[in-house]
């Protein structure tokens, strides 16, 4: 099983409506990529941010399930409106 983390900062004149569209988009992957197995997001509650406003965590099946995610069309959509709403940050891990 392997891990995919990711946190983003909110890049300046991102709104409330841009912010609750990435949750939705990233919720909606869940059942459209093999190997996605869960996937969890939403608004950080840690007083200890450092900027980064939305969290979040996918669950894959294996590591040629998450490198399949990241050039799979549906994720490269939502990419293509996304990269430039913020600045993120990802960890990997293999549990």
């Amino acid at each position: 099983m392997v891990i995919h983390t990711f946190a983003f900062r909110w890049k300046p004149g991102v709104t409330t409506e841009q912010k609750q569209r990435v949750i939705d988009e990233i919720r909606a992957l869940q059942g459209q990529i093999p190997g996605l197995d869960e996937t969890w997001v939403g608004t950080n509650l840690s007083p200890r941010s450092l900027g980064y406003e939305l969290g979040g965590v996918m669950k894959f099946t294996d590591l040629a399930s998450l490198e399949a995610y990241h050039g799979h069309p549906v994720h490269q959509r939502l990419l293509s409106w996304l990269v430039p709403l913020v600045d993120p940050v990802e960890v990997d891990f293999e549990v």
